[in-house]
């Protein structure tokens, strides 16, 4: 695993940078670049649309990036692949094309107060604009949600429940699949953030049972603008279009028109085939190291931060003091020391952390706490990047004109 730096032109490009910031967006490596430059010099056409060789070819390479996402996840059909351009469009369009259908006065929308403002504010919106009532699961200060916690929180009313899979803040894995069941049992619908956890380990929709699951190729090693959102077939067939337009059609009269077949209806207008593209090598690349070998050699690198940070007395973890809770993510504050000032610290010496809310304006306030650092591991990170991380740590009170 430590070889694999190698692979990602960036870092011999800059070869002392230090990044720890994979969480907001991951590097990309030689076989995603190359991937994508071949298709824009290969094969690229408008896919779906051209009787001709090159636009067969791009919905070939259009439609095989599909298949890749549906193995990848363990979905049952590839009609339940939409692309998007991210995770938070999305998440937009659960609550446009199946909130504002199925959503009146009197319902419930149920959210998780650690979510990013991806899986916050389309929710905070449908409630305002539908009359529903928008409620939030408060987890422990430790970042932890109980299967209880949730039970008891659902009515009849709740008629959607949001929660990611990983906080961004916390880096805490939620039991998603014990939600599914007791979400299922109350007749709610569970939407997952998968944006912190598919590149991660091994996500099996089937398996958890989850109704959508959104998540993003930027921060699994593809290109930025693309993105998946999963959903059951039925509850898919049963929303209206998201946006409307060329291709999602299936027959247009001047009065009205008729839509094209999942996943197609939500795929309006020209379909990002370069970023498909990308996504599937990102997909083969990550299979090539394997879930197994992934999730190790991030948890040795999360433990050996988080054990290091715990012996520095100003130094605070938010969340669980237990490295098999952060999942490759270390949120923190350092005492007298503004969030901003650590990620300047850290820029001055070539360590790139992020500095802010993260998107999770309310669970900080929940949290009593205004903004936070954090550093974010990817797989091409090594035991020598950290030792750079601790290193510069221990100096920044002292920096910042502090004694110690």
């Amino acid at each position: 695993m430590n070889e694999l730096k190698k692979d990602f032109p960036i870092f011999q490009k800059h070869p002392g940078t230090v990044y720890l910031d994979s969480a907001a967006t991951t590097q990309k490596p030689r076989c995603v670049i190359d991937a994508v430059t071949r298709y824009y010099e290969e094969e690229n056409a408008n896919p779906l649309r051209g009787l001709y060789d090159l636009s067969a070819r791009a919905t070939e390479s259009y439609e095989g990036a599909r298949e890749a996402v549906r193995r990848f996840i363990g979905a049952k059909s590839t009609s339940e692949i939409v692309f998007t351009r991210n995770a938070t469009e999305s998440l937009n369009l659960i609550a446009y094309a199946y909130g504002f259908e199925k959503l009146c006065g009197g319902a419930e929308i149920l959210v998780a107060i650690s979510e990013h403002h991806s899986n916050l504010l389309p929710w905070q919106n449908l409630a305002q604009r539908t009359g529903a009532r928008l409620r939030y699961l408060e987890c422990g200060k430790d970042g932890e949600y109980t299967p209880q916690a949730l039970e008891n929180a659902l009515t009849p009313q709740t008629k959607i429940f949001a929660a990611a899979q990983v906080s961004n803040v916390f880096g805490r894995e939620n039991p998603i699949k014990e939600f599914a069941r007791i979400c299922r049992k109350n007749g709610t619908l569970i939407v997952c953030d998968g944006a912190q956890s598919v590149p991660h380990m091994k996500v099996d929709v089937t398996e958890l049972d989850v109704d959508f699951l959104a998540f993003s190729g930027h921060k699994m090693y593809a290109p930025m603008g693309i993105g998946v959102l999963y959903g059951k077939r039925g509850l898919l067939e049963e929303m209206p279009p998201f946006l409307f337009g060329g291709e999602m059609i299936e027959y247009v009269t001047r009065e009205s028109a008729t839509f094209a077949e999942l996943p197609h209806k939500f795929e309006a207008g020209t379909v990002n085939a370069g970023g498909a593209v990308g996504l599937h090598a990102a997909i083969d690349y990550i299979d090539s190291i394997g879930f197994e070998s992934i999730t190790s050699h991030e948890a040795k690198l999360t433990a050996l931060a988080l054990n290091e940070m715990k012996l520095i007395p100003e130094v605070h973890i938010i969340g669980s003091d237990n490295a098999g809770d952060h999942s490759g993510i270390i949120t923190f504050t350092i005492d007298g020391v503004h969030p901003h000032d650590i990620a300047a610290v850290f820029d001055a010496d070539n360590i790139a952390v992020r500095a802010g809310h993260h998107c999770a304006q309310p669970l900080h306030e929940y949290l009593d706490v205004q903004s936070t650092a954090r550093m974010s591991i990817g797989i091409y990170n090594d035991e020598r990047d950290i030792e750079r991380f601790i290193e510069t740590l221990k100096t920044i009170r002292r920096r910042m004109g502090y004694e110690r």
